[in-house]
C-alpha cells in the first residue's frame, strides 16, 4: 500500500469500508509503510497481496470469518490470508492443529499443503487483525492503524451481514470480536490453535462441523473444509 498508489479492493468491500481510506489513521499508516520500505525493511505480504482476504472473499459472499492476528513473518509464507501459507511451504504449527481438528471432526485426511485459497473462494474470510508485518519481526506493525481498519471490516459484517459464523480463537480474537451481535450471528470461541494452547480446548472444539450445521440451517451451502488450493 504505497503512498499515492490506488487501492485495489473488491467493489463490495469498497462500498462498506472504502471511506476508511480517507481517514487520518489510514493516511498515517500509508506513510509508515512508505518509511519502512525507504529504510530497507522487507514487508510481508507483497503489496499486491495485502488485501487478498477481502478480494478473494467479496463482502456479499462471506459465510464464515476466521480471525488471525499477524501475517507470518518468514520468507514466502504470508500471502494475505490468515493461517494460510503458499503452496510448497511447510505447514506452520497452528495450521497443523487446524488440520488435525478437521480430520478428527470429519474423518478425512487433509492435504499436506497450506494454501487456504479454496476456503476463501467458498466464503471463508481469513482476516488478520494486522495486514502487514516486517520480516522476522512478529507484531512489528501492530498499533499502526490496521486494527482500526479491520475493526471496520468486522463491524460492517456484523451490521450488514446475516447469519455469519465467526470463529474466534484465542483471547486476542475474542477481544476483537467482542461487539459481534450473537442474536444475528453464530460466534464460536476456543483457545488458539497454537501448540502452546491447542490442547486446552481447540482440539475437540467441533467448530468446523458446528459452522456447517449452522449454515445448512440457514439455507446456505456448507463449507468443504478439505478443499484447499
Amino acid at each position: 500500500m504505497e503512498q499515492n498508489t490506488p487501492i485495489k479492493l473488491d467493489q463490495g468491500w469498497m462500498n462498506v469500508v472504502g471511506g476508511e481510506f480517507d481517514q487520518s489513521y489510514m493516511k498515517k499508516l500509508k506513510e509508515f509503510l512508505r518509511q519502512e520500505k525507504a529504510a530497507g525493511h522487507v514487508i510481508y505480504p507483497k503489496g499486491a497481496h495485502i488485501f487478498n482476504a477481502l478480494n478473494i472473499t467479496p463482502f456479499e459472499k462471506v459465510e464464515v470469518v476466521i480471525l488471525g492476528q499477524d501475517p507470518y513473518h518468514g520468507p514466502d509464507q504470508a500471502h494475505g490470508l490468515a493461517f494460510s501459507v503458499r503452496a510448497g511451504i511447510a505447514l506452520p504449527p497452528s495450521l497443523v492443529n487446524i488440520y488435525k481438528e478437521i480430520e478428527n471432526e470429519f474423518g478425512v485426511r487433509m492435504p499436506r499443503q497450506g494454501d487456504l485459497t479454496g476456503w476463501a473462494k467458498q466464503g471463508v474470510l481469513l482476516l488478520n487483525a494486522t495486514l502487514t508485518v516486517q520480516a522476522a519481526r512478529a507484531g512489528a506493525h501492530q498499533g499502526r492503524g490496521w486494527e482500526q481498519f479491520t475493526d471496520a471490516v468486522i463491524r460492517a459484517l456484523n451490521d450488514r451481514g446475516e447469519s455469519i459464523v465467526f470463529m474466534l480463537w484465542g483471547s486476542y480474537a475474542q477481544k476483537k470480536g467482542a461487539f459481534i451481535d450473537r442474536r444475528k450471528h453464530l460466534v464460536l470461541e476456543a483457545p488458539h490453535p497454537s501448540p502452546l494452547s491447542a490442547h486446552r480446548g481447540f482440539l475437540g472444539c467441533g467448530h468446523f462441523k458446528k459452522a456447517n450445521d449452522y449454515l445448512v440451517r440457514h439455507g446456505r451451502r456448507p463449507i468443504d473444509w478439505t478443499q484447499v488450493e
